[in-house]
């Protein structure tokens, strides 16, 4: 935070909205991160990672266009099974937050945005993989460790061990998420 110069006190932070995204592109995620050619962390997993359908993003008010993103969260149906039984979930995804406003709620805020979206896409639960850094933070947003073992589909029809945590949330009430092998049929998001 900066100081104000006319008063010698604190400048207030600036105005944030969130809003759904018309679209979400490598333009907007380097307003949030800069350029980089790992920008969520998982390249040195080898995995090949599907794009979110729906966008979320969270702005500084003022400026064209709704102001400067700065954090996302996307989501995207997709089909699973949990001891061979197939459902659905929400996957979310591409979760970002810009480095300088880190741990001031701008995560919280733009997955409760996506998560309320995701609550009238129909499933029961919401799906994400998480670097274990992250695991603490998606604690206290109220997700849970998928227990046991998660396999994903990748390219050339192999089925590989998701490396990272798999977490889950109810998106309606208080549903348990079932237990058993769970295979995501389709490349993780």
């Amino acid at each position: 935070m900066t100081d104000d110069l006319s008063t010698g006190s604190p400048a207030p932070a600036p105005a944030l909205a969130v809003r759904r995204l018309d679209r979400y592109t490598k333009d907007e995620l380097a307003q949030i991160l800069g350029d980089g050619d790992d920008p969520f962390g998982v390249a040195d997993t080898g995995l090949t990672w599907l794009p979110k359908e729906e966008h979320f993003g969270l702005a500084q008010n003022g400026g064209r266009n709704g102001g400067r993103l700065v954090a996302h969260a996307g989501l995207r149906r997709l089909p699973l099974e949990v001891r061979g039984v197939g459902l659905e979930v929400v996957g979310v995804g591409g979760v970002v937050v810009a480095p300088g406003l880190r741990g001031q709620g701008l995560a919280r805020q733009v997955v409760g945005a996506a998560l309320e979206h995701a609550r009238t896409m129909g499933p029961q639960w919401a799906l994400l993989f998480c670097r274990p850094p992250l695991v603490a933070l998606y604690e206290k947003l109220g997700w849970r460790a998928v227990d046991g073992e998660v396999h994903v589909e990748q390219p050339q029809e192999r089925l590989v061990l998701m490396p990272l945590r798999t977490m889950w949330t109810p998106l309606h009430g208080d549903e348990s998420w079932p237990e058993g092998a769970v295979r995501l049929r389709s490349l993780p998001m």
